[in-house]
């Protein structure tokens, strides 16, 4: 049975616009409030990583700040909606491998870049047995979000290409 403190924080992390709850480690969402930034904290994220442009209609221009302040760290890898690019994800990848012994709060402004980076990571890469998934899992959890249009289709498919190709 779960404690009504545990309770009332993931109430308080489902109440961030597009929140989800990918595994023990790794939860995913569009932008938070400052507020909200308290709920990730008490809840016993360690890591925040921000995919999204600090000049996104709904951006927080303290936020590294804010996150700081609350004891977390921060990391901004900025993609650019129109344009993602393979050095994005690569950038992504390293900060999920530096910090992959850590819980890590992943968001953009709608979780629309981050659902299909959280594809490509959960597809791609040799993650802990508690962040793995099958295609099917992970297609899911990127379709509880959105279907992806065609530029961040063909993305997703130069990506798997890219590093799924045999040798």
């Amino acid at each position: 049975m779960t404690s009504p403190y545990y309770q009332l924080q993931l109430k308080m992390l489902e109440d961030i616009a597009g929140f989800i709850q990918l595994s023990e480690s790794v939860a995913t969402a569009g932008q938070p409030t400052p507020e909200q930034f308290l709920a990730i904290k008490t809840s016993n994220y360690d890591v925040v990583v921000n995919l999204a442009l600090s000049t996104s209609s709904n951006a927080i221009a303290n936020e590294c700040e804010i996150v700081e302040a609350l004891g977390m760290q921060y990391v901004q890898i900025p993609v650019a909606w129109e344009a993602p690019q393979l050095a994005d994800f690569e950038c992504f990848l390293e900060a999920m491998k530096e910090h992959c012994d850590r819980k890590i709060f992943v968001h953009c402004a709608a979780n629309k870049r981050v659902s299909a980076f959280m594809y490509l990571y959960r597809r791609i890469c040799e993650i802990e047995e508690r962040d793995r998934a099958t295609e099917a899992e992970a297609q899911k959890d990127l379709h509880r979000i959105w279907v992806p249009n065609e530029v961040w289709q063909q993305f997703i498919e130069k990506t798997l290409n890219f590093y799924l190709k045999p040798n």
